[in-house]
């Protein structure tokens, strides 16, 4: 297969593709339908062609942490958008200043969320982004009371374009949260549970326990 077909068929593949696919991943289903062999360079030079190609046009080929994907230019979103009628819910402010606050200062306990945000974070916050898979547990802090430690994960740089964390905005681009709240606006179609109010974020510490033992369970 010569580099132009090569580049053509790597482009079908992760224009249907449902999402990002890797460079290894790529090669392999390739090898499987050719029968031979085809090196990771020339997939990854085919996938540079296309991202060259794609410069300037309402789509574009980003890598974001688990490999390729498609997407619609940012500056076209607004358009994009049209396509799905009902209103998209927005994420609360403190399900935003909660996931914030682990993107940046990860690992983190709920503890110590609660510490910067100075108020209690709600059970229901906590559960929503685990249930997103945008963040886990990834041990327990070596104090009285061996505290869940919480992580971002690769779905949510994959969810939010992004390859690698030193990709997150500067901290002092994130001090307006009113318009962060804007930029983060659910792309799914499944119900948003995260409109939690004060009174959510004063629940008991047994129900912090029970969740922060089923978080490291799961």
């Amino acid at each position: 297969m010569n580099q132009e077909t090569l580049k053509s068929a790597i482009e079908a593949m992760l224009m249907v593709a449902d999402e990002p696919v890797s460079v290894g991943r790529l090669a392999t289903l390739l090898e499987k339908q050719l029968s031979e062999a085809v090196p990771r360079d020339k997939v990854r030079l085919a996938i540079e062609g296309l991202v060259s190609d794609y410069v300037g046009r309402g789509v574009e080929l980003v890598e974001v942490s688990a490999g390729f994907r498609f997407r619609s230019s940012a500056e076209y979103s607004s358009f994009v958008g049209g396509l799905w009628e009902e209103r998209k819910p927005r994420y609360s402010k403190a399900f935003l200043e909660t996931l914030a606050i682990i993107a940046y200062r990860q690992p983190v306990t709920r503890g110590e969320i609660e510490h910067i945000r100075g108020v209690a974070v709600s059970s229901n916050i906590i559960r929503s982004l685990l249930e997103r898979d945008w963040i886990k547990a990834v041990g327990h802090r070596d104090v009285p009371g061996r505290p869940v430690i919480f992580a971002t994960t690769k779905e949510f740089l994959d969810y939010f374009g992004l390859k690698a964390v030193d990709q997150l905005p500067g901290l002092p681009e994130m001090t307006d949260l009113d318009a962060t709240h804007e930029k983060f606006i659910v792309n799914e179609g499944e119900p948003n549970d995260t409109s939690t109010n004060e009174s959510d974020e004063l629940e008991a510490s047994d129900e912090r326990k029970q969740l922060d033992e089923s978080a490291v369970a799961e």
